[in-house]
């Protein structure tokens, strides 16, 4: 029998949210002797842990086959639309020594993990969820020793990944056990429940086994696996009746082969289920199990509501290119696809805003042709100004209705799609914010579209929120206007207004969410409560609505008894499901609450969530699960990171059998041994056309080698270089940022030896990193890095791999590598560590420093990068022969500067510190003249944190 046992040895935080996002594989690093200080007390220093990236290198291997899966099945219980999923793992080491397995789990963003265990040598080690700040403490402590690491991380479009690894002596067993729960959504007249199939190995006992259980019953049922072909879609079975589906997917051996003879897999990609329940004009239906009920409403044969629609679109000049041919692609379909009843008006905007027509217009063939045609003139340019047009499309509404021009049934909603943070006019977000609230003032629905990653979405997602809508990512992808239509579509079809929900006061407690502005068609809504008489034979539920013609009334009554025995006869009944619901709905709902709450509501809001998340363990941002691991170090510490909806997707690389994964919402599990590094986290990746490798848009500039300056230019389509001239010792400004006081210096150092009349290389040899704002140094050596915040002094060695994450800032520390520094939400850098033999006569180690993330650094930035933050563009002309043979030389005119410039290349180290990649730039002659401002001894500080302003 196994037993539970608790240990110290390994924690496992599961948790929200880490500044850095990325997907990271885990491995013992070597003892290391070193003057690592560690300032916190009583805190002992261990041995590192290596964070390392999947390599490419490893592409094209067989897979491993000393660690075997020789079981894995998901099985997931739906009932009433929550569905439980238990995911089980079974992995042997065949091997004669021991081998690190590591578990892989793609879940949904909106599923809340409930628990986690490994089985091990008969001991089980349990996962037990705690109060976020009760684990943070332990992870303070442990991040300063360099032997954490992010667990869970965003992956695609919806999904998170979760992560853990133990080591399997030879011959041993491990099971890993993962659950999760989630309310499965009505979008667009269907229910989705996504599994994502990738085990990377051929798996003696492979199953999927699904059973849903539905009481008003199914009205139809697909299952799509896009990875079986046709001769193989026969092995999904499916049993279908009226309340109840079974689907069981279980291939052998020799059908998951992709040939007879392949030792490869099948099994990569998405196993989707999709159905719907039967509907009727009523009330809906309601659950009850042991006191408490859950109401799904989602009435059928309705006409629809007329709606009036302001689009406000962002056209500045970071739309240049596709995002801007994308969404004027999308807005003509979406125009066309309005209702003659609908009316509609368009806005524009950059620095300012310009409007199509001066009011707001019924949706006539004459009129959406005459607005298909202006849309398809709009272009990029300018800043960003956001508030300005936000409430021009208040005002417009407002006019409207005024003058009687809309229909006094219909909807009316402002959608507001932007690519970055407001620049221009009024730019402070919480103003902003509050400026359209205020204009709103609860008659509208706000929608907001984020497209990419340069608008900080949790901005967006507090507007829309405070205006009875909701917030959506856009992804820079070549679907991006399927992903624009796809969101008007959920929202295209109102087909109630105003709904109540009523239920008796007197015998009801704890009712979630009860009042909603509209029902859109396709989408369902959910209240859940709990039943305080026991003796109520009948529970009455009462809806209030509008629709287009009238008011509507609709009624239910559900006798108790009867219907727990319904429930309760299921052998589809996981636990108390609709308690469990219950929790999920009121912990989901009180999260949205949370970002619009003021101070004293947000407390209280908060600590409920605090303890309805403890109560029914479930992982939320506010709470974290703590897994014990057995390891050999008795000391070991992990951490395991929630992501936020401002986090990135973690960067998709090729796996080994050169398949790229695909962003979907799902479940994933997959194991492999130990991979090489490959990129730093949160390095941005590149972008290329044929011959050339340009940076990527995310890359801004970057210094390294003896030194070597590339910036970006003409909408990071090529680059500029330039070298600075200077004396070892030397302090140089890259950033500063006089606004929050936040500086970038770097300090020059000379090779060993220096001959005469010879001219010196210098490197970097020290950067120095200073917010006043946040009350943060960080001092990075080719020895250390010394972090000062506040009266605490930590120093890191570049031997081990560490991550310490600050309110305010969070740095990551990739062994003998590099670190990544974000800065809260202004910037994010990266320094590469160059080793060099240290014997060598000449060469010294040095550093070298990359801009990833700077959008809301000040436009009075400066510095030898920094003056480049802003947008540089440069015309380059009459490309000749130049001095070097396979070196052209050009003119440029850039600042007002006519210049000589010559083709070449620098290197970029952030992906090969050894050989560093070649970057294509034209290089700037003397020092950069006519290219930075002023001269480089302008740039020269006293010490290490004084900014170029002291």
């Amino acid at each position: 029998m196994c037993k539970v046992k608790r240990m110290l040895s390994y924690l496992l935080l599961i948790s929200i949210p880490a500044l850095i996002s990325s997907d990271f594989i885990t491995t013992e690093s070597e003892h290391h002797k070193s003057d690592y200080v560690n300032s916190l007390p009583n805190v002992p220093n261990l041995a590192g842990r290596t964070i390392k990236k999947r390599s490419t290198e490893e592409h094209g291997k067989k897979p491993q086959r000393d660690l075997q899966i020789y079981s894995m099945k998901i099985e997931s219980k739906v009932t009433s639309r929550f569905a439980h999923t238990v995911v089980i793992s079974r992995v042997v080491n065949r091997a004669n020594v021991s081998k690190e397995a590591f578990f892989e789990m793609e879940l949904p963003k909106t599923a809340f993990i409930t628990n986690f265990s490994m089985s091990l040598d008969g001991t089980t080690y349990v996962g037990a969820v705690k109060e976020k700040e009760t684990a943070q403490r332990q992870y303070q402590q442990a991040v300063s020793r360099g032997q954490t690491a992010g667990l869970v991380k965003v992956s695609g479009r919806k999904m998170e990944k979760f992560q853990v690894s133990v080591n399997i002596g030879p011959t041993k067993k491990v099971t890993f056990e993962l659950t999760y729960e989630e309310l499965l959504k009505r979008n667009l007249g269907k229910y989705e429940m996504h599994i994502r199939v990738k085990p990377q190995q051929l798996v003696k006992h492979f199953e999927i086994d699904v059973r849903i259980f539905e009481p008003q019953g199914i009205a139809f049922l697909n299952v799509d696996a896009k990875f079986l072909t046709n001769n193989l879609t026969s092995i999904v079975k499916q049993t279908l009746t009226d309340t109840k589906a079974h689907i069981s997917f279980k291939p052998t051996l020799e059908q998951q082969r992709k040939c007879p003879d392949c030792h490869e897999t099948i099994l990569d990609g998405d196993f989707i289920i999709k159905y719907d329940v039967n509907r009727d004009l009523s009330a809906g239906s309601v659950q009850i199990v042991n006191g408490y009920f859950v109401h799904h409403f989602a009435p059928a044969n309705l006409s629809r509501i007329p709606k009036n629609v302001i689009f406000v679109i962002d056209h500045s000049g970071s739309m240049r290119g596709t995002k801007m041919r994308q969404t004027n692609e999308a807005l003509v379909k979406i125009l066309d696809d309005l209702d003659t009843k609908d009316h509609f008006a368009i806005i524009i905007f950059d620095h300012s805003f310009k409007t199509w027509r001066s009011s707001i217009f019924q949706a006539t063939p004459d009129n959406v042709t005459e607005a298909k045609t202006f849309v398809q003139t709009i272009s990029a340019r300018g800043g960003t100004n956001i508030n300005d047009p936000m409430l021009e499309a208040v005002k417009r509404l407002d006019q409207a209705y005024k003058e009687k021009l809309l229909p006094e049934r219909s909807v009316s909603m402002i959608i507001l799609l932007t690519d970055g943070d407001p620049n221009e006019g009024e730019s402070n977000p919480t103003k902003i914010q509050k400026n359209v609230k205020n204009a709103v003032n609860d008659k509208y629905n706000v929608y907001c579209l984020g497209f990419g990653y340069d608008v900080k979405f949790s901005f967006l997602e507090k507007m829309a929120l405070e205006n009875s809508g909701v917030a959506r990512r856009i992804y820079e992808d070549s679907d991006a206007p399927l992903q624009l239509q796809g969101f008007f579509d959920e929202v295209a079809n109102p087909l109630l207004l105003d709904i109540e929900f009523q239920y008796p006061e007197s015998a009801i407690s704890g009712l979630t969410k009860s009042s909603y502005g509209q029902l859109y068609g396709g989408s369902e809504i959910v209240m859940a409560g709990k039943i305080l008489d026991n003796n109520i034979e009948l529970l009455r539920a009462e809806v209030f609505a509008q629709t287009a013609n009238e008011n509507l009334t609709l009624q239910t009554e559900v006798k108790v008894s009867e219907a727990e025995n319904i429930t309760q006869q299921q052998q589809y009944i996981f636990g108390d499901f609709t308690e469990r619901l219950w929790a999920y709905l009121t912990i989901q709902q009180l999260l949205e609450k949370r970002i619009s709450a003021e101070t004293n509501e947000k407390k209280n809001v908060t600590d409920r969530i605090l303890e309805l998340s403890l109560k029914y363990s479930f992982v939320t941002p506010l709470t974290s699960m703590v897994v014990t691991k057995p390891e050999e170090n008795e000391n070991d510490t992990f951490v395991a990171d929630k992501p936020s909806d401002d986090d990135e997707p973690l960067q998709e690389f090729q796996t080994s059998f050169g398949h790229q994964s695909s962003p979907v919402h799902s479940a994933q599990q997959h194991f492999h041994s130990r991979l090489s590094p490959l990129a730093p986290p949160g390095v941005g990746g590149f972008v290329s056309s044929p011959g050339m490798a340009f940076l990527g848009s995310s890359i801004y500039g970057l210094v390294d080698s003896d030194p070597h300056f590339i910036i970006s230019i003409n909408d990071h389509s090529d680059a500029i270089c330039f070298n600075i001239d200077g004396k070892p010792g030397a302090i140089l400004n890259v950033v500063t940022d006089p606004s929050p006081g936040f500086v970038i210096n770097g300090q020059l150092i000379g090779e060993k030896k220096i001959e005469t009349n010879k001219k010196i290389n210098t490197y970097f040899g020290k950067f120095g990193i200073g917010n006043e704002k946040a009350g943060v140094k960080v001092e990075v050596s080719t020895q250390t890095i010394t972090v000062f915040h506040g009266e605490d002094k930590i120093i890191f060695p570049w031997s081990a791999t560490a991550y310490l994450a600050r309110e305010s800032f969070s740095i990551s520390i990739v062994k003998e590598k590099n670190l990544t520094l974000t800065m809260g939400d202004d910037a994010t850098f990266v320094i590469v560590l160059h080793r060099v033999w240290k014997n060598h006569p000449l060469h010294r180690d040095f550093l070298g420093f990359y801009t990833l993330d700077s959008h809301r650094l000040s436009n009075r930035t400066h510095g030898l990068i920094g003056q480049f933050y802003r947008e540089v563009n440069a015309e380059i002309y009459n490309i000749r022969p130049g001095l070097d043979q396979g070196k052209p030389d050009a003119t440029m005119i850039v600042k007002g500067h006519k210049l000589r410039v010559t083709r070449g290349y620098q290197k970029d180290y952030r992906l090969d510190p050894q050989r560093g990649t070649n970057i294509p730039c034209w290089f700037v002659h003397y020092n950069g003249k006519g290219f930075i401002d002023g001269i480089p001894t302008d740039y020269v500080v006293t010490s290490l944190f004084d900014s170029l302003y002291s």
